[in-house]
């Protein structure tokens, strides 16, 4: 049943570019389900939530998809997926995602906080970055610009923007945000981790551009992430 999803869940991403395809998936069902092991979750929810995330994803489909979950629906239904499963597994795909999380919508089931927080590690540490640089340079942005600073303060969805004007500025004004919306223990452990790496990897990135009001930026801003 999951390696007929996972064809299904395929033909529909094997095209995408933008950081959001198929490898994406495959890492988030991966670690979804080593964060299953440890928080003894239902793993086959879990896997079928992990597949399935992205097949609606707004950004690729539209908001139709992502409000009713078309794909998902229909890849469920093809695979023939118990009924109640399918249930759980909507429940948990209509709450995950960041502009979600900005409008206080959140995972309710153990299941759907495992692949959320998966989803998000994702686009923390190595793979983190190489996506916001896939994702800015499909939109035409530049990785680093030492003359554009971060737009600040971006904390509701109505604000963020579809793609920030680097992938810096991206990573500031969402990426490094994402360590403090972990649902699970082995969420916040993994993403702690992440998270230090990307912050390692600007103070690198600034002192090779020899960029001195960037690292005094970072460490402003990370002085400020721990005083909210």
């Amino acid at each position: 049943m999951i390696g007929k999803v996972k064809e299904e869940v395929e033909r529909i991403l094997n095209k995408d570019n933008s950081g959001h395809g198929i490898e994406h998936v495959n890492r988030v069902l991966n670690l979804s389900l080593k964060f299953a092991e440890k928080e003894k979750a239902n793993k086959e929810i879990v896997a079928l939530i992990a597949l399935l995330h992205d097949v609606d994803d707004y950004k690729l489909f539209g908001m139709d998809h992502a409000e009713k979950l078309i794909n998902a629906k229909n890849i469920m239904s093809n695979c023939n997926i118990d009924k109640n499963i399918q249930d759980q597994v909507c429940l948990a795909l209509s709450s995950i995602g960041y502009r979600k999380r900005l409008k206080g919508c959140c995972p309710t089931t153990l299941e759907g906080k495992i692949v959320s927080d998966a989803d998000m590690c994702d686009s923390l540490g190595a793979n983190g970055i190489l996506r916001v640089h896939t994702y800015c340079m499909r939109n035409g942005k530049p990785f680093f610009d030492k003359d554009i600073f971060p737009v600040e303060g971006i904390r509701d969805e109505k604000n963020i923007k579809l793609c920030a004007d680097t992938s810096v500025c991206h990573i500031f004004e969402k990426i490094l945000n994402l360590k403090n919306l972990m649902l699970t223990k082995s969420g916040i452990e993994e993403s702690k981790i992440r998270h230090q790496f990307i912050v390692d990897f600007l103070y690198h990135l600034f002192d090779e551009e020899d960029a001195p009001e960037w690292i005094e930026y970072l460490n402003n801003y990370l002085i400020n992430r721990i005083n909210d």
